[in-house]
């Protein structure tokens, strides 16, 4: 076992992994908690600190210095830059790109092919102050191929429709979809097309 690696019981790890990748001698360990299963081809930096339960599927990239909660999923051909923050139960699918700094909150959900983007102005001397401050909320679902701009704050329970481009800020339990992404209504106005509930998400109102 690599020194700068710590890996927790009952984990699962797959062909052709790397584990502990260095990015120019970062001298801190990569913690990944017990039963994890990380598929063939992922690749995986030191310094994140992954808790428990925690799945990739293939060919995942996840650079340095992240904090990783427990049961979060990361879906095949995903990339997750660095010094992120994600926390528990956190379902990120496949081919997602999230840069640097971003903050998901625990229980989003996060749909294939969305793209965040951290910077209005690239390459700016000033990226690393300028990038900060995209945050996806507690809850929050983002449909897929949605991207994501600078800046951008989804709050907590907001329900982004699949394509739409968001480029300011959505508040906590409203939904919004479009080019670029407006509010059309409260989360709790939405209908099951399907007859089967009553309504879309009532199976979350007794845990919020």
């Amino acid at each position: 076992m690599d020194a700068f690696v710590n890996i927790g019981e009952k984990s699962d790890i797959g062909e052709y992994v790397i584990l502990g990748k260095d990015p120019v001698s970062l001298e801190k360990t990569l913690i990944i908690g017990a039963n994890c299963k990380i598929r063939s081809h992922s690749v995986i930096y030191r310094g994140n600190d992954i808790g428990s339960g925690f799945q990739t599927g293939h060919g995942v990239m996840i650079r340095e210095n992240n904090l990783i909660g427990d049961n979060v999923s990361v879906g095949t051909h995903s990339v997750v830059e660095r010094e992120n923050i994600i926390e528990d139960n956190v379902r990120i699918h496949s081919n997602c790109f999230i840069p640097e700094f971003v903050t998901i909150e625990e229980r989003a959900w996060i749909g294939p092919s969305v793209t965040i983007l951290n910077t209005l102005h690239p390459p700016c001397p000033g990226f690393s102050e300028c990038a900060k401050g995209i945050v996806i909320g507690k809850g929050a679902k983002i449909g897929g191929n949605v991207t994501i701009g600078p800046h951008v704050r989804i709050g907590e329970n907001a329900v982004i429709g699949f394509g739409s481009v968001v480029t300011r800020s959505i508040p906590e339990n409203c939904v919004a979809y479009g080019n670029p992404a407006r509010v059309a209504k409260k989360k709790s106005e939405l209908k099951c097309v399907s007859s089967l509930r009553e309504r879309p998400y009532d199976w979350e109102e007794n845990d919020e």
